[in-house]
């Protein structure tokens, strides 16, 4: 039923509004018997009325919501995890999670007036005049990592360096010449890019050509295609951007008969559950997102707390898992 308000509970229930909102908000010291409570709380479900986040937190001052921006990402395993996890981890505290997909032209200014969160999480660097208006509104910003200041992106990331770097370094044990997968999509590039310098630092470390850079689709005949060319300039190790680039690149491998590792290596990221299934089992990066979970979880948390430190970063957590396939 559409427009139910807390005058409609109010009513059905026998009780004041003020008595609605006091149950409904779950508000301590005010003499309220069990059994209107009970009442309130199932003739509010039976009628369907929710209140609104908007109006409770002009009541009590501030909000329940922590809303997460995510820029025009595909969102795969690794930010359902960690946004899930996240989700968990604010919940004892009463907060929910709200995501936002940063698709269309539609202002962010629109967003937060809307929804009015406690915090906001940015996943990407903000707009210099989102971020000020976000703070003068008393909005809590948090960057992923719990920045005071706005991180340039145009500056690699280390945490990508890493993972392009483990990478090599599993790679280059066998595989005197790499290739690297680029994935077709391109709003990876960022990601992809940082990845790809891990991998060249490694390569010119250690005296070995560059990694050559071939885009792979996810499906076979893309892969087939980019690995067919692997192999006639004499490529023995492949690092892929993710994991669904690398069981791409090992479908690829199928279809033109050749064998993983016997005939190329090939490393992964993300550590999905499909790598371990994948036939042979996929080596590959672990970053960990249980822990990027938690730890944002408690930067959120001490920030709302007022406290004097932020808790510390946990380390990327980044390591290889090695199966088969390297």
């Amino acid at each position: 039923m559409a427009g139910i308000t807390s005058a409609d509970v109010a009513r059905e229930s026998g009780v004041s509004r003020t008595t609605v909102s006091y149950v409904l908000t779950g508000r301590d010291g005010v003499n309220i018997s069990e059994e209107t409570r009970r009442r309130v709380r199932e003739t509010a479900t039976r009628l369907g009325y929710a209140p609104s986040a908007a109006a409770r937190a002009l009541r009590t001052g501030r909000s329940d919501l922590v809303l997460c921006i995510l820029p025009d990402w595909p969102v795969g395993p690794v930010i359902e995890t960690l946004l899930d996890e996240l989700a968990d981890e604010l919940s004892g505290r009463g907060l929910s999670v709200l995501v936002h997909h940063g698709r269309g032209a539609r202002p962010l200014s629109d967003l937060w007036r809307a929804v009015t969160p406690r915090a906001v999480i940015g996943f990407a660097p903000f707009a210099e005049d989102d971020l000020l208006a976000m703070r003068q509104a008393g909005i809590q910003v948090l960057g992923t990592l719990g920045e005071d200041r706005q991180p340039d992106p145009d500056l690699p990331s280390e945490s990508q360096l890493r993972i392009g770097a483990l990478q090599a370094e599993c790679l280059t044990v066998r595989a005197t010449r790499l290739g690297y997968a680029w994935p077709a999509d391109a709003r990876l590039a960022v990601f992809a890019r940082d990845r790809l310098r891990g991998v060249q630092r490694i390569c010119a470390e250690l005296d070995r050509p560059e990694p050559v850079v071939l885009p792979v689709g996810l499906d076979v005949e893309s892969a087939a295609e980019a690995v067919r060319a692997w192999r006639g300039l004499g490529i023995t190790g492949i690092a892929a951007y993710n994991d669904d680039v690398a069981l791409a690149v090992l479908a690829g491998m199928r279809a033109e008969g050749l064998s993983c590792p016997d005939d190329c290596a090939v490393v992964g990221v993300d550590d999905v559950p499909a790598a371990r299934l994948a036939a042979p089992a996929l080596t590959t990066v672990s970053q960990s997102i249980e822990v990027q979970a938690r730890y944002l979880a408690a930067l959120v948390l001490a920030d709302l707390d007022g406290a004097a430190e932020k808790p510390g970063h946990p380390g990327h957590g980044l390591h290889l898992v090695e199966r088969d396939s390297a």
